[in-house]
Order: structure tokens, then C-alpha cells, then sequence
């Protein structure tokens, strides 16, 4: 499947890999594709993202966003408030692993737990994001998979990244707008 990736894809997952490297995490997660893709800089999803308003200033919004879902272990938004309507306060349980533990530990970032020399992995919803990502380039009857299609992948998987993603106004439809529609849709 790598084979068919553009220079900017592979980018994409290079940067994937290096976002993980710098957080300290043994796998690649989808959230890392997603931080990877907002570093990205004149390509289709770069333009995408800028016409969707997620892009430049707004990007470290994006970031923060990230970050913080890492810091409640992945959950989004909508588990926090599920667990929530059972009693389960996700911002207390975090407070006080952190407390015993140091800031951040729920996130999967082993920095530190000492020395770790491996190959990253990729873990199951990126692999999914990268799957994803081929059959969208299909579906368009696209012979090669850009990061525009890695971009939409996110936005179809539940999870973080398609929840931050949609609150910064970047949905699947709008993307698809952009890219396709040769119209321009507004952030939202």
C-alpha cells in the first residue's frame, strides 16, 4: 500500500512517526497522523485545513486540543460526558493518577520510563486511518492516496481525532467541498 502514497502522504506518515518520537510514545497513534498533517505546508490538506480556518494560528488550537485528549487518556469529549451521567468525574480520576504519577500520565507517553530504542509501531486506528485512506482514493478514483485522503479518513473514524477535527469546522462534508466541490466551505 506504501507504494501508492504521494510524497506528501509519506511525509504525513513520517511525520506521524516523528510526532510519537517526540512525545515518547511506542506506537503511532491517529492523533499523531493528525498532529502530522497540521505541519504540513502547501499540499492539498494543507490548503484544506487553511480554507476550513484549522490551519496557521488556529492550528495550536488543534494542538492543544490533542493534547489535552492525551492527557484523559484518549477518551473524547462524549465518553468524558457519558462516564459523567454515571458518576464518573474523568478530570478527578486524571488529577489524581497525575498526582501520584506526574502530569501526564495517562497519556501513553513514556518519557519517562527510560531509554527505549524500537521501531515504532502503529497502533490499530492508524493503521485504520491508513486503510482508510486507500479505500477513499478509490472511491474518488484516485490512483495514488494523497494526504487529502489521510485527512479524510480522520473525519470519517469516531475518536479524537474526527471530534477535534469537527470542532474546529472540519468535517468530512466540508472537506469534500473543499477539495472537490470547487466551492469553499466555512469553518462552522
Amino acid at each position: 500500500m506504501f507504494e501508492r502514497f504521494t510524497k506528501d502522504a509519506r511525509a504525513v506518515v513520517q511525520g506521524a512517526v516523528e510526532q510519537a518520537e517526540r512525545s515518547g510514545s511506542r506506537s503511532v497513534e491517529a492523533d499523531h497522523v493528525l498532529l502530522a498533517l497540521l505541519d504540513r505546508r502547501a499540499s492539498r490538506a494543507s490548503f484544506a485545513l487553511t480554507s476550513l480556518g484549522a490551519a496557521g494560528e488556529r492550528a495550536e488550537a488543534v494542538r492543544q486540543s490533542v493534547a489535552e485528549a492525551r492527557r484523559r487518556a484518549g477518551l473524547t469529549r462524549a465518553d468524558t460526558d457519558a462516564l459523567a451521567g454515571l458518576g464518573i468525574d474523568v478530570s478527578e480520576i486524571v488529577a489524581r493518577v497525575e498526582a501520584v504519577h506526574g502530569a501526564g500520565a495517562m497519556s501513553g507517553d513514556r518519557r519517562d520510563k527510560g531509554w527505549w530504542s524500537g521501531r515504532r509501531t502503529f497502533g490499530r486506528d492508524a493503521k485504520t486511518v491508513l486503510e482508510t485512506s486507500l479505500r477513499t482514493a478509490v472511491a474518488r478514483g484516485d490512483r495514488h492516496i494523497g494526504d487529502e485522503h489521510i485527512l479524510l479518513a480522520l473525519t470519517t473514524r469516531p475518536g479524537v481525532p474526527a471530534e477535534i477535527l469537527a470542532e474546529h469546522g472540519v468535517t468530512y462534508e466540508a472537506l469534500i467541498r473543499v477539495l472537490y466541490g470547487g466551492g469553499e466551505a466555512k469553518a462552522g
